[in-house]
Formats: structure tokens, sequence, C-alpha cells
């Protein structure tokens, strides 16, 4: 089953965020964080979207509150901080639950993908990447400590890349 037509997510400034638009594109799913110790990863989740933007590729960046309450922002704060502080242009979500009873339905299909070790399951921190190909399949999935510019995950991307 498709992530881009199984799911429903809004988008930050509310309303639908429409993950149908990303059939056909390389998507990099982030559950991000406005104050985490990996927060500076938004510059290269930035220059990574700009990168390969025009070759069918975004980042989408899915704020979560569950990892020491390090997103505790409304929207609109999330939203100045990225811009202002990093940036940021690529879409955003609504803040989730990536993880337990109230996981998000979006996070309930990435999370049965293995990362490079083998891990599959609950996120384990701020900064989680899941790589989504065209046809809506998650074909990697990312430690948080990897860096948007380490080599394994753009070989992952120009791969996935339409």
């Amino acid at each position: 089953m498709s992530v881009y037509d199984a799911v429903e997510i809004e988008s930050l400034q509310g309303g639908p965020a429409n993950l149908a638009q990303y059939e056909g594109k390389a998507v990099l799913i982030v559950n991000v964080a406005s104050k985490c110790g990996l927060t500076p990863q938004y510059e290269g989740l930035e220059r990574l979207h700009e990168t390969y933007a025009s070759r069918g590729f975004t980042v989408l960046g899915v704020p979560c509150n569950q990892f020491m309450g390090q997103e505790p922002g409304s929207a609109d704060e999330i939203a100045e901080f990225c811009s202002a502080t990093y940036g940021v242009t690529f879409p955003m979500t609504e803040k989730v639950d990536v993880n337990g009873a109230s996981r998000h339905p979006l996070y309930a299909r990435l999370v049965e993908t293995a990362d490079a070790e083998g891990h599959t399951g609950d996120v384990r921190w701020n900064f989680e990447k899941f790589l989504v190909d065209g046809r809506g399949d998650v074909v990697a999935r990312f430690s948080p400590q990897t860096e948007p510019d380490a080599g394994e995950l753009v070989d992952a991307v120009e791969k996935a890349l339409p």
C-alpha cells in the first residue's frame, strides 16, 4: 500500500497536506523538533531539498513533541522558527505522535521499514529519516544521527529520484 494514498495528515498551516501530491516524487520524511541537539540538521535538510527539488524530490518535516518535549511550540511558532532560523522552504505537517498508542497512521506505515542496522519499530529520536519513492514505497530508513549530507543518504535519494 502506498504511503501517498493511504494516509491523511494536516499541513503545519492547517488544511490537508495531501500526500498524494508527492506521487511520482521521492520524499524524505523526517520527524523534526526545534529544541533538540540535532536541530541544526534543518540546514542540511534544506540544502538537500534545494539540491534535488527540480528533479522530483522534497523533504517533508513532521514536527513531534514526544522526545523530552523538544517541539513545544504552536504551528505558527514552529513555522516562524524554521523559516527565520534555518530558511526552511520544504513543506511541514502538523505536529503528530510518531510512537505509542496515538502514533499517526503515517508513522504506523513508516516504522515497518528497517534501517541499515535492522532496526524496525519505534522511532528512536528526533530527526529519524524515511525515504519514500515515487510509488509511495518506503525504500530506506536512517538513524537520527545520520546527517542529511551523509553519503549513504544522498546515494539513496539519488537512486529514488524519478
